[in-house]
């Protein structure tokens, strides 16, 4: 039976799958037409009559979970987020929301965010601050906090986006801000950059989002959050929060069980130098003694405060992202129970228009029920290629407006698209020039799209970009080499949709989960990958796509294991996957439709909340 809504400006009575759906105050409202949305914007609190203070209070009440991230990526016109754990953040609210669970989310608001990139002709990074208004896109709360940072009082105040999901169910995402009147210059710089500064500075940001994050929502009367989920370690400081309110300075006894029963911990790190830690003496300088120092020790760490350790100590649920980093995790931190939950992504957020329409036609429902996507093994062939072709064509125009390049919508396409950073060996492909254009010159020709953004403290990542540019000069015409600037989730979907394969080539095991080659799939693009992270659990060979070398697990990067997982990937190239593209088009196109069946019926965040919902939350 359909429900019945009422509109708060006319009063007429709507039906859910025809209303215009808005939200509001924490309070999702619905329409009969865009006249009475507007009306009711120009003049909010002459239609909220019936939403009593009690109601109002009742729906923050009535909020169960409070995901905590240091960065959370809505859109590329919201500069909150600098790469993969955004995005995940923000993907992970997306689906909370359609969902209907009744989350809150907390991160920072970044107000010159990450970095703008732009590149010379010889590939040179150049970073520039972001220029937003966050007033165009969230709502500033009356509310401010107290937090101490060197024995000194620093407010924080708090933005607000309503994440409303595709069944008008809205959860709220709180951007904590330290640019508030009566802080200090400096305190008042301190949610500007996201990853920037030196080790106070993002010690300082972490203090913010766990200690401020915690007493913001309950000065917002968040009163009824049953769990706290930390999203990397960068949030841990918010059980100490919680000690401390619970047991106050001095206590003789710690309430370590309740609060352990409360908080759920994810790592994305796979490696120990990933995980934050902090001298000590920094920590006592910047916290002060919000608990005393043998317990911080006791819970973070002999030697140095380790956020991870932090998050382990005070987690009913630990996960990895994947199971092989589930299995790292549990090398890396023995003695504690780490589970895996498989990242994914949003499905309607990634899939680009053409495949949106063309899942619309034969699988309805899809976007509230990704796993529905496995019926996409029977969407007819041409379908399928028609779609790919025209999300293609734009790809294409978007590189044609913005390079001198003129791509050939016919040659095979193959995609890169990550941070740049050595460990995911962007140029391995370029290991052997001569054996990538026996490849092009006697089996069929291929062109590479590029993009990332090197930390602007990775010297190495930054000679990588410096260095796929050089190589694009040695190729030539031969094989035309693209790198397109100022990565971002824009850019991110019109290359994952877009390119006819998706190259995935780190350094085993570093890859913790990757989502890149999940969004791939859902556009049909198949993956080319090295057996790490997601694709150990995603790939199925010829099937779904194709592997690169073997499952080996070496930590330490080696010209051997570079040599040898090269000459896989050439032999792949010439043997297997260019014959197939240019002869075999149907097989081709049956690998794009298990891509989609298979893996992107599986890898999203719809299933992946699922999965969190029963094993962290409930449990």
């Amino acid at each position: 039976m359909n429900a019945i809504l009422k509109d708060p400006v006319c009063g007429m009575t709507v039906q859910a799958e025809q209303a215009i759906t808005a939200s509001y105050r924490d309070r999702t409202l619905h329409f009969c037409s865009e006249f009475c949305q507007t009306k009711f914007f120009e003049h909010p609190d002459l239609y909220l009559t019936t939403l009593t203070t009690a109601q109002i209070n009742e729906a923050k009440t009535s909020r169960r979970v409070a995901y905590f991230s240091m960065e959370v990526a809505i859109g590329s016109t919201m500069p909150t987020y600098s790469g993969g754990l955004g995005v995940l953040a923000g993907d992970t609210l997306k689906s909370l929301a359609d969902l209907r669970v009744p989350a809150i989310g907390v991160s920072l608001l970044y107000r010159k965010g990450y970095f703008d990139q732009a590149l010379t002709a010889w590939g040179e990074q150049q970073e520039r601050p972001v220029s937003w208004n966050p007033g165009r896109f969230l709502r500033l709360l009356p509310e401010v906090v107290s937090i101490k940072l060197e024995q000194r009082s620093v407010n924080v105040r708090a933005w607000q986006y309503d994440i409303v999901g595709l069944n008008g169910y809205s959860v709220p995402l709180i951007l904590l801000d330290t640019d508030v009147e009566g802080n200090t210059n400096d305190d008042r710089g301190l949610t500007d950059f996201l990853y920037g500064g030196d080790e106070r500075y993002r010690l300082a940001q972490e203090v913010v989002l766990g200690v401020g994050g915690i007493k913001m929502l309950q000065t917002l009367g968040y009163t009824g959050i049953e769990r706290f989920h930390m999203n990397e370690g960068h949030a841990s400081l918010l059980v100490i929060a919680m000690l401390r309110e619970r047991n106050g300075q001095a206590s003789e006894t710690w309430d370590f069980s309740s609060i352990r029963n409360q908080c759920v911990f994810t790592t994305h790190t796979p490696v120990p130098a990933g995980h934050d830690q902090f001298d000590y003496g920094l920590v006592q300088h910047e916290l002060g003694q919000l608990v005393p120092f043998e317990v911080l020790q006791m819970l973070g760490g002999r030697d140095r405060l380790n956020m991870t350790l932090l998050g382990l100590n005070l987690s009913h649920y630990v996960n990895g992202v994947a199971k092989r980093h589930e299995e790292v995790s549990q090398a890396m931190f023995p003695g504690y129970p780490i589970h895996h939950i498989t990242n994914g992504v949003h499905s309607w957020t990634w899939t680009c228009d053409s495949f949106r329409a063309l899942y619309d036609r034969y699988i309805p429902g899809w976007s509230n029920d990704p796993s529905m996507l496995r019926h996409a093994i029977n969407i007819p062939q041409p379908d399928i290629w028609t779609a790919h072709r025209t999300a293609k064509a734009q790809l294409l125009d978007y590189i044609q407006q913005h390079t001198d390049n003129s791509l050939s919508p016919d040659t095979l396409t193959i995609g890169f698209a990550r941070r740049a950073t050595q460990y995911k060996r962007a140029d391995l492909v370029f290991s052997n020039l001569d054996r990538l254009l026996d490849v092009a010159q006697e089996v069929g020709s291929l062109q590479f799209v590029f993009a990332g953004k090197a930390h602007p403290k990775d010297k190495a990542g930054k000679e990588l970009i410096q260095h796929i540019f050089d190589v694009s000069r040695q190729l030539r015409d031969r094989i035309p080499v693209v790198f397109l600037e100022n990565y971002d989730m824009d850019l991110a979907k019109f290359l994952v949709s877009g390119v006819d394969l998706w190259l995935n080539t780190p350094q085993r095991p570093l890859e913790a989960s990757g989502t890149s080659g999940m969004k791939a799939a859902h556009n049909g693009v198949p993956s080319f990958s090295i057996l790490d992270g997601w694709w150990i659990e995603g790939h199925i060979e010829g099937i779904t796509g194709w592997s690169i070398g073997a499952k080996g697990s070496a930590i330490n990067p080696s010209e051997d294991l570079n040599r040898e997982d090269a000459e896989d990937l050439y032999q792949k190239l010439k043997n297997v996957i260019v014959p197939l593209f240019y002869r075999e088009r149907e097989r081709w196109v049956d690998v794009m439709r298990h891509s989609i069946a298979l893996n992107a019926s599986f890898f999203n965040t719809h299933r992946m909340v699922q999965q969190y919902v029963t094993n962290a939350y409930l449990s």
